[in-house]
Formats: structure tokens, sequence, C-alpha cells
């Protein structure tokens, strides 16, 4: 957090700010101590039976998964984001955004869109075997569509704008004096790149390297359809199959496992390198001209992962929507939108709001105990929604049923489970998966604002509730808008957690789209999969808007 401090409360007593700072901290932090809960003491243990079995094998695809995307994100996100920043060629400006496209566009839709026009049956396949007179598939080869190969390239074409949405910005911060002074010393492009460009911007590629390797570890729905058995079908597997809650709860500690290593990991690498700017004004970088066969390499290799990524999933699924008209008015699809949209934004307001009470209580505390909870709360954004689907399922559902034992005993009647019966898991789960988006905004808002404007408000005689609601809120709200949206967009694209908390008959647009092509009906997960990426789109404009803003 920031070091900035607004006026505390004196005393060693906890404020009321304190106290609400520490039961958000509790409650965020609530489903992974149940977790380890469960794994550690779990009603039938087995542990053993997992890794005798079916653990090693979820492992071994998990890491060979997490390392190949890692490092095909790495190399075309660096890639990509070098290219546009160091040098100009045709459609450059609109390639430099273009690129940021695929955030838009979960994983598991175009794995559906890969498989279906790629397959035996799909329509590029069925060209080949009628252009050329091919008969069986005995005939030609072809690469085998449903795979773990496949899995990594559809989910490195999807997540490698993590990389180069931080490398860029590495990139155009760093000066044009130190690459002018390795030319200078007789280095050309590359070695300029090799020993000064990218040294200097790899802490920001490795934390994009980091978010993309946990985000391959969250993923269900396309690894699913891929017939690719990972730590996280491997929750879905023995606890909706063979019943055990426990042991998915200990196949969820190996992911949290995975999950610190990365962030430890990532946060040792940030230590390691410190580089600061030693001039008032740096000079900034003055990009080269690509000109004839350079220029076009370049436009290709900014244009294929754009296309791969974004565009050819878009096309099959905007084919498929108009194919089957009637899906559009089917009243299922009207539906789970209404419930997307409403549930999505409740959650998005429950987290902001969570995290400005958080973010002001802890500033305000006079306590170390809140400024201890509140970083740890951001461990939800690293872990899976299938793990976070455990650690809320399994204690709040206790807690339902001890709530409905005590009104049926004292008002005789039942009143269900209102928690896990009910979307409010859904927005639970949503809330903490996502918390540390709305925490880091709004901490980093607050940096922004300076602390005399607190210390004047409360001499004036203002509580600090009327100071946050007239002084700090006018002022961060554009943050805090940001970070609601950032979050409803992301709501909305969550699959494994909606899968797994879903009260019956609720269905949100990402589980219309699974339970459709589940059943190999991509014409009725089509029209559902575009409103899914019409509405991330607003996310990927606002990111691109700020970003040019500020630079």
């Amino acid at each position: 957090m920031a070091q900035d401090k607004l006026p505390r409360r004196r005393g060693g007593t906890l404020s009321g700010w304190s106290a609400a700072a520490i039961a958000i901290s509790v409650l965020v932090l609530t489903p992974i101590g149940a977790v380890l809960w469960l794994a550690l003491f779990p009603a039938e243990n087995i542990w053993a039976h997992l890794i005798a079995t079916t653990l090693p094998r979820y492992m071994t695809n998990s890491i060979l998964m997490m390392a190949a995307v890692g490092l095909i994100c790495a190399v075309v996100g660096t890639g990509t984001a070098w290219l546009v920043v160091m040098y100009r060629f045709p459609a450059h400006r609109v390639l430099e955004w273009a690129l940021l496209l695929p955030l838009a566009l979960p994983a598991y839709i175009g794995a559906y869109a890969l498989v279906d026009f790629w397959e035996y049956a799909g329509p590029f396949q069925t060209w080949l075997r009628g252009f050329f007179g091919w008969s069986s598939p005995q005939d030609y080869l072809f690469p085998e569509v449903r795979s773990r190969s496949a899995a990594v390239l559809v989910l490195a074409a999807s997540l490698y704008p993590y990389v180069y949405f931080l490398a860029r910005a590495a990139f155009k911060e760093q000066s044009g004096s130190a690459l002018e002074v390795s030319r200078a010393l007789g280095c050309g492009p590359w070695a300029s790149f090799w020993r000064v460009g990218l040294p200097l911007a790899r802490p920001a590629i490795v934390a994009g390297c980091a978010v993309v390797m946990m985000e391959t570890l969250n993923d269900f729905g396309a690894v699913e359809f891929f017939a690719v058995q990972t730590l996280t079908t491997g929750i879905f597997t023995v606890w909706l199959e063979a019943s055990n809650p426990g042991g998915a709860a200990q196949i969820a500690c190996v992911i949290l496992l995975f999950v610190m290593l990365l962030v430890t990991f990532e946060k040792i690498s940030r230590r390691k390198i410190k580089f600061h700017e030693t001039a008032k004004q740096k000079r900034p970088i003055v990009p080269a001209q690509l000109r004839r066969v350079r220029a076009l390499l370049a436009v290709m290799a900014c244009t294929l992962p754009v296309a791969i990524g974004f565009v050819m999933p878009v096309l099959i699924m905007a084919k498929h929507a108009m194919s089957d008209a009637a899906g559009w008015d089917a009243g299922a699809v009207f539906q789970a939108a209404l419930t997307t949209i409403w549930v999505s934004a409740l959650a998005a307001l429950v987290t902001v709001v969570a995290g400005l009470v958080l973010v002001y209580g802890v500033r305000l505390s006079a306590s170390r105990l809140p400024r201890l909870l509140a970083p740890v709360t951001t461990i939800g954004y690293a872990a899976p929604g299938a793990v976070l689907a455990i650690g809320i399922l399994i204690p709040f559902a206790a807690l339902d049923h001890r709530v409905a034992d005590l009104w049926l005993a004292l008002r005789g009647t039942d009143p269900g489970l209102i928690v896990t019966g009910t979307s409010l898991a859904v927005v639970l789960a949503y809330s903490v998966r996502f918390f540390a988006i709305a925490f880091g905004s709004i901490d980093s808002a607050f940096g922004r604002v300076t602390p005399h404007m607190g210390w004047a408000s409360r001499s004036l005689g203002q509580s600090a509730g009327a100071t946050l609601w007239r002084v700090y809120i006018p002022i961060i709200r554009g943050s805090l808008l940001t970070a609601g949206l950032l979050i409803f967009v992301d709501c909305v694209k969550e699959l494994p957690a909606t899968l797994l908390l879903r009260p019956f008959g609720m269905n949100t647009l990402a589980t219309h789209v699974y339970d459709h092509a589940s059943l190999e009906d991509i014409e009725g997960a089509a029209p559902a999969a575009l409103a899914i990426v019409l509405v991330s789109l607003i996310a990927v404009a606002i990111v691109a808007t700020a970003n040019r803003t500020k630079g």
C-alpha cells in the first residue's frame, strides 16, 4: 500500500472503520482457509489414492500447459510490444490497440470455434477432402484438433495480451539514451533488444507471464473441451463425479501451492532487478521507420496473433449465429443475459464498496492487524474459480443449514439455503475472485490524493465518513468506475466458479455457452458467445483509452 496516511484515530481501540476492514479481510480470506481445512481434515482421505492414480497426470498436464502457454505468450507479447514501440510500419497505430482485442474473448469460446472449424467434420477438412478427392482420414495427415497442443495454442492466443500490455508499457518508459548508447557501441537492433531493452523490461514481462500461467491453471472450459486433464478439471471430477469434496480440496491445495510459487517467483524477479532513471527529463524513444520486406514482416507478426486470438473465433461464431437466427430470439439466451448483467453488476458494486471500505479503514487504523491482512486479500485473484467455489460452498452450506434450523425452530417455516441455495454464492465468489482489482485500483487512487485534504476536512469538523463521501470519493470516482466495470466484465466471463455454485435453474451467458458447446451445439452457443465478446470489448476500450490518456 502507498505510504501516505490519512488522519488516524488515537488510542489502542479499533475504530468502526478498522473493524470493518478486518471483517472484510476475514470474509475474503475465508474461502482459502476453508479449502486448507477441508484438505487437512477430509471426511474421506483419498490423498494416497490420488497420488497413486490421477494426480501425477493432472500435475504433468498442468505444468506442461503452464510452461508452454507462458513461453509462447512471453515471445509473442514481448516481440509485438517491441515492434509497436520501437518501429513504425503500415497500420502500426491500429495494430497497437488491436493486439489487446483477444482479452475480450474468453479462451473457452476460442476453443469451441477452433474445434468447430478445424476438426474432421469441420469446414476446412471437408473442403480439403472435396478439393483433393480424399475420402477418409487415412488418405491424408492432419494434426489432432482435440489435443493438448491445440489447447496450448488457444490459451496462448487468448492470454498473450497480458504480457503485451505490460511489456509495451515497460518499453515506452525506457529512455532513448540507453538504446542510442548501445547502438553507438556497435549493437544492432537485435543486440540492443537483447542487452538493453529486454533486461530493463524483464520484471514487467515476468509479471505478465505469471498472470498468464495462473490464468492457464484456472482455465476449465477450454481444457475440458480439448479433453486435457488438468488440476482444475480434476477438482470437477473428484467433487462432482466422485462426490468427495475433501479430495477436491486436496487437489485445490496443490493448485494453491503452484499459485504461491508463481507469485513468489514474480516478486523475487522484481526484487533482483532495479533501474533508476538518473535524468530529470529522459529522452523519448525515436521509433525507426521500417520499409518493404521488414515492414511487411512486422505487419504479419502483429496481425497473426490478432487473427488467431480474436478475428477467426469471432467470425466463426458470427457465422453460426447468423445461420441460426432463432437462437437470438430464444428466451433462454435473453434470460441468461439478464441474469449475467444483474449478478455481475451486483458483484462489481459489492466488490468496489468493500474495497473502498477496506482501503479507507486500513489508512485510518492505528492498529497493525488491518494493515497486515489487507495485502493478503488479493490472493483471491490468483486462486482459480474452482478453488474458491470449494471454499465458499462447504462452509457457507453448513452456515445455511444452521440458520435454517434455527429459523425453523423459532418461526416454524423453512427459509431454505440463503447463500448457497441462491445466486448470493456466485456473487460472493466473484467478489473474492476479483477483489484484487478493486483493492489495487482504489489503493493506487488514494495514493495520488494528498493526505492534507483529509486533515483539512477533519479540522473543519467533518467525520471520517463525511470526509470519505465529500472529499475522497469525488476525486477518485474515475478509478472507482473503472474498477467496477473491469470487475463486471471479468464476472461476465467467469465460468468455473459459476458452474459449481449456480443454484438450480440459474444460467449466465458463460454457462449457457458451456452447456450448448459441451453437447457439440455450437449454433446454440454462438449468440451468447458473441454477447460475451461485445460486453468484454468495453473493458478493452477502457484500458486502451486510459493508457492513451496517460501516454
